[in-house]
């Protein structure tokens, strides 16, 4: 069921992490899967929308915390469409989209408690300094985005970037 990994090699380069890191991971994430699931069935209980037990139901596609840990953090690695993470996982494109959504916030919460999560606005440069902790370099993830070309010729050519569009 799901992604079968062979080695810690297999496993860096479908989670972008080691196996032992993924092992320390696994912890905190179990622990604040369990918090989420008490909250969530404690609502449940208290609004009268509770049907069963806890556990109780379908079994789905990710039955263990290491397998739903794994499912979202070869998501967030790989970034495949829904339709081709169903199909790795066994699931449907739709239940796919569900157990991200569902289990996001609980990877989200993990990394923080476990103070992981990444710095995402860095207002001054002592705070980019502070971030860096002493390292000396500094690795910067960016997305190139299109740009609305004007008509007039002469503000074109301010945001000209250099690159050709034709293929040769």
């Amino acid at each position: 069921m799901g992604l079968h990994i062979r080695d810690d090699r297999q496993m860096q380069a479908l989670t972008g992490l080691s196996q032992t890191q993924f092992d320390y991971l696994l912890l905190a994430f179990s622990d604040m899967y369990q918090v989420s699931q008490q909250k969530t069935y404690e609502e449940g209980v208290e609004s009268g929308t509770r049907r069963r037990k806890p556990g109780g139901g379908c079994k789905g596609k990710l039955p263990t915390i290491a397998d739903k840990l794994l499912f979202l953090l070869y998501y967030y690695k790989v970034y495949p469409t829904f339709d081709v993470l169903g199909t790795q996982f066994e699931m449907a494109r739709s239940k796919a989209n569900e157990n991200l959504h569902k289990l996001s916030p609980i990877l989200y919460d993990t990394l923080v408690q476990l103070d992981l999560m990444p710095y995402r606005e860095l207002r001054t440069p002592e705070e980019l300094k502070a971030a860096l902790q002493g390292e000396g370099r500094l690795l910067i993830d960016a997305t190139e985005r299109a740009y609305h070309r004007s008509q007039d010729d002469a503000k074109q050519r301010e945001h000209y970037s250099g690159k050709k569009n034709s293929i040769r």
